[in-house]
């Protein structure tokens, strides 16, 4: 597991399969503790909604 660092806050990478993901959990704590709530308003938006429908 690698970190990043993206406006002075640590984002966590891993690879699974030759596939790299970053943690949406430590980009939401850029924004605020409520990680659920900054999370939860992204999936609710309508570009995100079309992103996944694709």
């Amino acid at each position: 597991m690698a970190k990043i660092s993206v406006k002075d806050t640590e984002v966590t990478v891993i690879q699974i399969e030759n596939e790299d993901f970053i943690s949406l959990t430590d980009i939401a704590k850029f924004k605020t503790s409520d990680t659920n709530a900054v999370i939860g308003n992204w999936m609710r938006k309508r570009n995100t909604i079309e992103y996944l429908g694709i």
